[in-house]
């Protein structure tokens, strides 16, 4: 079935505990994947001794480490710049260490020019008091171009394709799958630069620019349910190509101009039914909730992923699991 994990770093000890004791076992590992100045190559947070070292951590914790989150630098080879190919080749080298260390999924990101995950309000107020985040376009349009000017879809589309035709290779040798996030929100452009994984149609393009079993995706339900109006069949769609190698499991309620995040049991998608889709597709990979409320006795300090808002997003999950799946 559907196995449920949690994102955090090995330091993060307390969370850890309480996560292990709502009975997560999977790990999807956030660390740092920045280049250490002077540093040989084995001691780079991408080399194999470096994540063997993160991933006995995690094992001395008690979690099986099933997806890394984070990403080496991006940056030029999103916008096609001077140096993306050496970029490309710390890549490269971080995937086939992820294979020899037996970490089976990467979900990089496509979002250009510092334009990534964006929000105009943390502190939204929500059910009892909670603080949630939210997004406003109206606001997020007064904001002037990046440095960058103007960067067309068909630009980064050119450069999507650059970076797959590498990378793609390569994961299929160290059996490492790929798991493409959505642009957050999934609208384009923002501040003048184009964001091109914003729909279930580019999706489709995308996977097929460099077809391949271990090219796929990362269904975030947050940005995917602003994507469509029938997440459910979004789910079936991808799951029936075999193609959705990681979930981002999250709610919000409005548009992809206007949103805020809720609760997972009080947003807009039937998340029964999205439960249930996974396990008509047979889907065996991990399902982490995200972006959760700030709740009463926890502070605001990390805007979705306070502590207290996960242990209710996890036992949420759980018992929709149990429910789905038993029946």
């Amino acid at each position: 079935m559907i196995q449920i994990a949690e994102v955090f770093s090995p330091q993060q000890e307390s969370l850890a505990r309480m996560v292990k004791q709502c009975g997560v076992e999977h790990v999807v590992a956030m660390i740092n994947l920045r280049p250490k100045e002077g540093a040989g190559d084995d001691e780079q947070p991408w080399s194999y001794e470096s994540l063997a070292r993160i991933d006995e951590e995690y094992n001395e914790a008690g979690f099986e480490m099933a997806v890394i989150e984070s990403r080496p630098p991006m940056h030029k080879t999103k916008l096609g710049l001077d140096g993306r190919d050496e970029e490309i080749d710390v890549i490269c080298e971080f995937i086939r260490n992820m294979g020899r260390v037996g970490i089976p999924c990467w979900c990089p990101e496509f979002m250009a020019g510092g334009v990534q995950v964006l929000r105009t309000s943390t502190d939204i107020v929500s059910r009892g008091g909670a603080l949630v985040t939210g997004y406003d376009h109206s606001i997020m349009s007064k904001e002037p171009l990046t440095e960058y000017g103007e960067v067309s879809e068909d630009k980064m589309w050119a450069n999507l394709e650059y970076f797959l035709e590498r990378v793609v290779p390569v994961a299929e040798t160290a059996d490492v799958k790929l798991a493409m996030h959505p642009d957050d929100p999934p609208l384009s452009p923002i501040r003048g630069i184009g964001r091109i994984m914003s729909s279930v149609e580019n999706y489709e393009r995308m996977i097929d620019l460099v077809p391949s079993a271990h090219n796929g995706v990362a269904l975030c339900q947050g940005n995917f349910g602003l994507m469509t109006n029938d997440l459910p069949a979004a789910i079936r769609k991808f799951g029936a190509q075999e193609k959705i190698h990681f979930v981002h499991f999250r709610d919000v309620r409005g548009t992809n101009r206007k949103f805020e995040e809720t609760f997972h049991d009080d947003g807009q998608t039937d998340m029964y039914a999205c439960m249930k889709a996974y396990k008509d597709i047979g889907y065996e990979g991990v399902c982490r909730p995200d972006h959760v409320p700030t709740m009463e006795g926890d502070d605001n300090d990390r805007p979705m992923y306070s502590s207290i808002g996960r242990l209710f997003a996890i036992g949420y999950l759980k018992g929709l699991q149990e429910s789905v799946y038993r029946s």
